[in-house]
């Protein structure tokens, strides 16, 4: 399995959630996470689990393979 570059990972969650027009606050209560953990996966600190994963690919309309790409 390729290693995930958090980083950059975070940082195409961060683009997308933009381009959508949605706040952290608003990609959380979609996903039924916490706000600070969006911010901590948009700042690399943190990665996923699968189901959040897809979960997040699904709010921003996206297939999860994309945000690993």
């Amino acid at each position: 399995m390729a290693r995930i570059n958090l980083k950059k990972f975070g940082q195409r969650i961060k683009k997308l959630r933009r381009e959508k027009g949605l706040r952290q606050l608003d990609l959380a209560l979609i996903v039924s996470v916490s706000e600070g953990y969006i911010g901590s996966i948009e700042q690399g600190l943190r990665y996923p689990s699968l189901r959040v994963l897809e979960k997040i690919a699904k709010a921003l309309k996206v297939s999860p393979s994309s945000l690993l790409d």
